[in-house]
């Protein structure tokens, strides 16, 4: 796997664990408002991920050649909590099935 794509799987992964991070300091706060401590931490974390999320996005899409529609979609899936974990599971199977399909069909034509 290319290292553009390894950093990407990498930040997306991190960023959907920021996202529960953030929320559980958001309930802790705005809930059971016991303290924002949460918050003042998983929120510039968040805040870092997210950005270094747009731009994995970017290069991965740049290595991998994926399309406008593919790119605007991974953007997209930066904003709603865990969905940049679907995205990436997707790529990934989609990077696997596009990479090993050709040695497979050398393979059998042997």
């Amino acid at each position: 796997m290319p290292s553009a794509l390894r950093l990407f799987r990498y930040v997306a992964i991190a960023e959907a664990c920021s996202w529960a991070g953030l929320l559980i300091g958001m309930y802790f706060k705005y809930i059971a408002a016991t303290g924002d401590l949460g918050v003042k931490i998983f929120g510039p974390i968040h805040g870092a991920l997210f950005v270094l999320y747009v731009a994995g996005v970017l290069a991965a899409a740049r290595t991998a050649r994926w399309n406008l529609p593919t790119i605007a979609l991974g953007l997209a899936c930066a904003i709603p909590p865990f969905t940049s974990l679907w995205f990436e599971r997707r790529m990934l199977a989609r990077h696997r099935a596009t990479t090993t399909q050709p040695q497979e069909s050398a393979t059998n034509s042997r």
